[in-house]
């Protein structure tokens, strides 16, 4: 008879632990747990049967990893948070009792954990924790703009404002800022650190305000993570850039609202190359000094010999002697034949990137973009952003004392060859001639033109962005995927494609007037389709000859040769794709195909709000006439107009066909009037769609 399973001792019953369970495990709070989780990495998880998993039982509840909670029980954070509440509890009670020197001496005693060790445990290599810094910059860059309060002290907000100004002056030394964007949240900039692309939001310089609904207490405990990891990759960043870490600050700059200025980089600087009493060890053994040199020629004669059972005795040396003789490690440059050498496994280090092969990689040309060109930042300009992007990308900025101290120079600068200005062109009648000299040098854009100029890698015209006109969009960088806005894909694809389109009727309409007027149907219409279906040059090259030999010319010939081809081109790839979707179905399951359905059919109902949209945008932008003008219409005499706010009931009443009519793509223009029929009758379709 075999072992009777027990109920809930086996199976996902033992492989999960409810979160209750888990606190009652570890002997801890629910705030105490979940700092835990935080810090450790461990998080929720979905078991397959929700019920089998809590024993039977349907309730609602989060299930861990009984393996993540055993691991949580031998963690030292949980041994120095017990710790804490057994001190909190002595103070309260020697507070309780007046008993002041007791209460000062628990104070100076009190249990402070760290998280060295769990940074090490999280990311075991440090590029593992560059490629994870971007919820920490977020983090920083947040409180850092936050208004302290009870909450959230004002040492905490000084540190996080200290972090985020040493990873900007590391950005800007290294030139490793690569796109930037501004949005309504903030700016978003990218940067290349070690080959890792590194994203992060710096919120807009606002009174920021903390929503009642956000527990501050969580996001504190991420930030306490986030700064220990912060700590230990910028001192690594700064060390192997040849800087000093933390970098000094200046008093006097920061009270003048310095911003990053107040903190100057310094080259460390070089190691001093150790002593060989530090690199050779001496030890005494029997009243005799023996060095690391003579354990290694002890070890080399014994392999000589061949003798590795007999007993060597150890030459005596001198301490001073040792020291002065110890051999140097000398780099081996011979080259090895690559025939003669065994096969080397593929996991060798030879072919893993190192640090320094990674900070030695080709930076792009566009890291030094701004370095000919000497900026002014008029004062109604952010100068925290500016002032990061220009000296990121190598060029020198200035701005007026009202922006802050620490400006490299004044206003007055003639090397200053580009003016930042955020502010309507106004007349200036009292400028003097030398201002007016010193105007016509400089050029004066708006601050998008800095952004766009990152983004695309180059310095862009300046007329487009001068002071007071009307800007071009402001693209995202990071949109590279299908779905991406992009306003000009309107303007440039759908005149191409209206072109073409055009072409081709009008190459239509020439191919049957040559063939009625030659009396050739027949034999142009076969050559053309032969080119249609032709797969090879020897079938389009017959085709040709046929088309040639019933009177069509080469340019007609092409056209439809084309066409037909795009037609083809636009079909085949259809084809292939739905037998490849209907294969895939095949090869899901139940749950999986009605998952892909639901899928598909939102995807359809997108896809129709979104055509509903551009018919939208295309009505509101079309021209309208004012409610004087007399309202045009099909049949203008057969039917009487009401007015209706200087819409045509009778108008709007249009057919469909009709209106799509006059919304194909024309080469001529249309008249006014046809245009704000069209609008309005878009207008009343879509305001009943409405009601």
């Amino acid at each position: 008879m075999g072992r009777l399973k027990q109920k809930g001792k086996a199976g996902a019953a033992k492989a999960y632990m409810t979160r209750s369970a888990a606190v009652k495990k570890l002997q801890c709070s629910l705030a105490d747990f979940r700092r835990l989780c935080i810090l450790k990495g461990i998080f929720p998880r979905e078991p397959r049967n929700r019920k089998k998993a809590n024993k039977g039982s349907s309730a609602p509840t989060n299930f861990y990893y009984a393996k993540d909670i055993a691991y949580l029980a031998h963690e030292p954070v949980l041994r120095k948070l017990r710790e804490h509440k057994a001190f909190a509890k002595k103070l309260s009670r020697a507070l309780g009792r007046g008993e002041w020197s007791s209460a000062k001496s628990l104070e100076e005693n009190k249990p402070v954990y760290r998280l060295d060790h769990i940074i090490k445990e999280r990311y075991p290599t440090f590029v593992d924790a560059v490629r994870d810094i971007d919820d920490a910059l977020c983090m920083i860059f947040l409180f850092a703009s936050l208004p302290s309060d009870s909450k959230v002290s004002p040492t905490l907000i000084e540190n996080c404002a200290r972090l985020a100004a040493e990873w900007q002056l590391y950005v800007m030394h290294t030139h490793s800022l690569r796109k930037v964007f501004l949005s309504i949240k903030g700016v978003y900039y990218q940067a290349e650190v070690f080959d890792q692309t590194v994203t992060w939001l710096v919120p807009y310089q606002f009174t920021q305000t903390i929503p009642s609904d956000v527990d501050v207490r969580v996001m504190l405990t991420f930030l306490e993570l986030y700064q220990t990891l912060l700590g230990f990759v910028f001192f690594k960043l700064y060390t192997d850039a040849g800087l000093v870490y933390p970098p000094p600050l200046d008093p006097q700059k920061d009270e003048g609202a310095a911003g990053v200025g107040a903190f100057n980089l310094q080259e460390a600087k070089p190691n001093q190359v150790p002593s060989a009493a530090a690199k050779s060890k001496v030890v005494e053994v029997d009243g005799k000094r023996i060095s690391s040199k003579d354990v290694r020629q002890t070890i080399k004669s014994i392999s000589a010999s061949g003798s590795g059972d007999a007993d060597v005795e150890m030459p005596s040396v001198d301490a001073e002697a040792a020291n002065d003789e110890d051999e140097e490690f000398v780099e081996d440059t011979t080259e090895e034949n690559p025939e003669d050498a065994p096969d080397a496994p593929a996991f060798t280090t030879a072919t893993l990137p190192t640090l320094k092969t990674l900070s030695t990689l080709p930076q792009s040309t566009s890291s030094k973009l701004f370095a000919p060109y000497t900026f002014w930042l008029s004062r109604e300009t952010s100068r925290p952003i500016f002032e990061f992007i220009v000296r990121s990308f190598g060029g020198r900025i200035g701005w007026p004392a009202t922006s802050g101290s620490g400006s490299p120079f004044d206003e007055s600068d003639e090397s200053i060859t580009h003016v930042i200005i955020d502010r309507p062109l106004v007349q200036r009648p009292n400028e003097t001639e030398a201002e007016k000299e010193r105007r016509r040098r400089r050029k004066y854009v708006q601050p998008q033109w800095v952004v766009d100029c990152v983004n695309a890698g180059k310095i862009l015209l300046e007329d487009l962005y001068a002071q007071g006109k009307t800007l071009p969009p402001h693209l995202s960088p990071f949109g590279d995927h299908a779905e991406a806005y992009d306003p000009t894909a309107g303007l440039v694809g759908g005149e191409d494609e209206e072109m073409e389109e055009d072409e081709e009727v009008e190459g239509d309409e020439d191919v049957v007037e040559g063939s009625e007027e030659e009396g050739t149907a027949r034999p142009a219409k076969s050559a053309l389709k032969a080119a249609a279906s032709a797969e090879d040059e020897a079938a389009l090259r017959a085709a040709e000859l046929a088309a040639e030999a019933a009177g069509i010319d080469y340019g007609t010939f092409e056209k439809e040769a084309k066409k037909a081809q795009k037609k083809a081109s636009k079909a085949a790839p259809a084809q292939e794709d739905e037998a490849e979707k209907d294969m895939n179905k095949m090869m899901m399951s139940n749950k999986q195909r009605k998952l892909y359905e639901r899928m598909k059919h939102g995807q359809k109902k997108r896809a129709e709000e979104v055509s509903v949209l551009g018919i939208a945008a295309f009505g509101v932008h079309l021209t309208t006439v004012s409610s004087s003008d007399k309202t045009w219409s099909r049949k203008s005499g057969r039917s009487r107009r009401r007015r209706n706010g200087g819409r045509s009931l009778h108008d709007c009443r249009l057919d469909v066909s009709f209106l799509l009519h006059h919304l194909v793509p024309r080469r001529r223009p249309r008249s006014p009037r046809a245009t704000a029929c069209i609008g309005h009758t878009l207008s009343y379709m879509l305001s009943e769609q409405t009601n």
